[in-house]
């Protein structure tokens, strides 16, 4: 049945290889069950049932991915994603969790059907590559900027925004320990190096009488409190535009990064580079994300984790689906997750943060115009604690630019049309 399914021996791998891969996928990206819930709590909504959405999110995802697409790819509420929906769109811009919910279903839709009828492609296509590096960085700088104010190691001054924080406390000090650690194990090529610094803080943590000890396994928490509670007439409103359209544009492109990614990496792409059923995999995140705003989760989307199972050997479907089994699995150890403090997550935080910097190293910083759009999303995202406001502000400064420096050649169409609207948002918000 299963190589009726998943066509393992004609992928040439075997089942024995594909389980090992699912699991280690799983325990490279397992930590987003102590992370997500933890943001998405300060955003209000109840932590158990963002737990158990969080849980049952990455299973949906990596059921269809597996199953229907057939691709080694796991799925689950996106970091970053779930930053922007937390300090920014709740938060930041005032709107309530309800109607965050509510952009992350329109976003997600959107993108199915930007994935249905092959519109993606165009979109992708017609946005610059410097753009896309840029969003990456801001987003990079964002996560960075959120994992020190959740440790306490930056702190919040009247005479200069920002300041240094008392990093003799045990909570900035055990953060600080926890990257260190996260560090060390990737530079060992430890796979799971963030679900154990995570553990090892933690336990650190109920060692010294910071947290007290719950237990490690009970009934799942109800998800009643977040099920189906997005407001979507809410997420209509035109205050809300922005905060859709970054929700679909960081997934977009999260999502056909990590699948070029690791198609290229298992060696299922063709010589063209073209990836077989590519709808049904882009098919796979949207609905997750669907899936998951009814659950009440942020936006669900690939995880470039999957690489590590991609490494020991797994290449079909089966490999995502055993991912998905282990997630539902999870759902039994809230207990667990409630115990992990914000500053044990602040390390795997810093850690991602990190990854996505690393986009720097692909701006050609001797063009003025391409490094000045970039800067500007680098520099606004974490400064305005907003995403949308990143993006935003750098369509604004790639167009200008690239008009004063005679280069508006380069400026295409939907970007000239991105611009315009950006600009009328920032006019008339």
């Amino acid at each position: 049945m299963l190589e009726r399914i998943f066509a393992i021996r004609q992928q040439g791998s075997t089942i024995k290889t594909e389980v090992l891969a699912g699991f280690t996928t799983f325990v490279t990206m397992v930590y987003i069950i102590f992370v997500n819930p933890l943001m998405l709590a300060q955003a209000g909504m109840d932590m158990g049932a963002a737990f158990v959405a969080t849980c049952i999110a990455a299973a949906i995802g990596c059921f269809i991915m597996g199953f229907w697409a057939n691709y080694p790819l796991a799925l689950a509420p996106g970091m970053g994603l779930n930053a922007f929906f937390t300090y920014g769109v709740v938060l930041g811009m005032g709107h309530s969790w309800q109607s965050a919910l509510g952009a992350v279903f329109l976003s997600g839709c959107l993108f199915f059907i930007l994935s249905v009828f092959k519109i993606r492609e165009w979109v992708i296509q017609a946005i610059p590559l410097v753009l896309k590096q840029a969003i990456a960085t801001g987003i990079g700088a964002f996560l960075a900027l959120i994992a020190l104010k959740n440790a306490g190691i930056i702190v919040a001054s009247p005479a200069t925004l920002v300041q240094l924080g008392d990093i003799t406390q045990a909570g900035p000090l055990l953060a600080i320990f926890s990257f260190f650690i996260i560090a060390a194990l990737m530079f060992r090529d430890i796979k799971s190096g963030v679900l154990i610094s995570i553990l090892v803080v933690t336990g650190a943590a109920w060692s010294m009488d910071l947290i007290t000890y719950q237990g490690l396994v009970s009934a799942p928490p109800s998800v009643l409190p977040t099920l189906m509670a997005l407001d979507i007439a809410s997420a209509l409103e035109v205050s809300m535009l922005s905060v859709v359209f970054a929700f679909l544009f960081v997934d977009l492109f999260d999502t056909s990064g990590t699948l070029v990614a690791v198609t290229q990496k298992a060696g299922l792409a063709d010589a063209h580079g073209k990836m077989p059923r590519l709808g049904r995999a882009l098919s796979a995140d949207s609905t997750a994300t669907i899936a998951g705003s009814m659950l009440g989760t942020s936006t669900t989307t690939s995880y470039i984790e999957s690489v590590s199972g991609v490494s020991v050997g797994g290449k079909t479907g089966l490999t995502a689906v055993v991912v998905g089994i282990c997630f539902l699995l999870m759902v039994f150890f809230a207990p667990l997750a409630k115990m992990v403090p914000a500053y044990a997550t602040a390390g795997a935080i810093l850690y991602v943060a990190v990854l996505m910097l690393q986009n720097l190293k692909l701006v050609n910083w001797d063009d003025m115009s391409d490094a000045i759009p970039v800067s500007v999303v680098l520099l606004m995202t974490p400064l305005t604690f907003s995403i949308a406001h990143g993006i935003a502000l750098g369509f604004i400064a790639y167009t200008a630019v690239k008009v004063v420096c005679n280069k508006a050649h380069e400026v295409t169409v939907s970007v000239w049309l991105l611009t315009g609207l950006f600009v009328l948002k920032f006019a008339f918000e």
